[in-house]
């Protein structure tokens, strides 16, 4: 059942993030606030380097911000250590990134049983098989990454996302190593998994059509939300 989508489930407050280069320090967040509503859809747009990807991982808590806070839900992410964070992403995180991070040693079964693996959930085998069904691959259980294609690589990916059931979905670019038409297939089946779940998705996108499938749009210039933009296709 989707959750109330009234509720926050992701929140930021006073988010920053600074790094030294060789030029001096760079600022790649500046005091960003913003809130993600339970089962909602949003979209992280803006120009190369304006720092989406940056803010995408400090919301999942693989990059650690210079200042400000993040909520997961009712956890407040940085205040819990590196084991704290990455136990509070296996039980209610999912991504998809755009490079697929499929394990090339392992079929797609075994990439799609690993998270339920490291969850040491019961009955990992068919709740993979009948994920990877549910995207079509049925027929190629026992393929390795580089017997795939690009469109079958990612539908291993968001099977091994959506297996473990997430709260909170994290996609950077899901269709930027794939053409229009396979993009196309991949992002439907993205939201169609989506609607069966109820997770609230987060993603970085510099696809307009994907983008315009969200129920909003969050503009990143600089490091700063400088718009934000009801879509209402979903």
């Amino acid at each position: 059942m989707v959750e109330n989508i009234s509720r926050p489930i992701v929140r930021v407050q006073g988010l920053s993030k600074r790094v030294m280069s060789p030029e001096g320090e760079l600022v790649l967040l500046r005091d960003l606030n913003l809130e993600i509503n339970s089962g909602e859809a949003v979209a992280i747009v803006g120009a190369s380097g304006s720092g989406k990807s940056t803010l995408l991982g400090i919301l999942a808590g693989l990059d650690v911000p210079t200042e400000g806070r993040v909520w997961l839900d009712s956890d407040e992410l940085f205040a819990l250590n590196e084991d704290g964070r990455a136990a509070l992403r296996q039980s209610m995180v999912g991504f998809i990134f755009q490079s697929f991070q499929l394990l090339p040693n392992l079929t797609a079964l075994e990439n799609v049983m690993l998270p339920l693996e490291l969850g040491s959930m019961p009955q990992i085998e068919p709740q993979a098989r009948e994920m990877l069904a549910r995207v079509g691959l049925a027929e190629r259980l026992h393929h390795y990454p580089k017997q795939l294609s690009g469109g079958e690589q990612q539908r291993v990916a968001i099977a091994r996302a959506f297996v473990v059931q997430p709260k909170i979905l994290f996609a950077d670019e899901p269709t930027g190593n794939l053409d229009s038409a396979t993009g196309e297939r991949v992002i439907d089946l993205l939201f169609e998994m989506n609607r069966e779940q109820g997770a609230t998705i987060v993603l970085v996108t510099h696809d307009d059509a994907l983008a315009r499938r969200c129920s909003r749009s969050l503009r990143i210039d600089g490091g700063q939300l400088v718009a934000e933009q009801l879509t209402g296709e979903l």
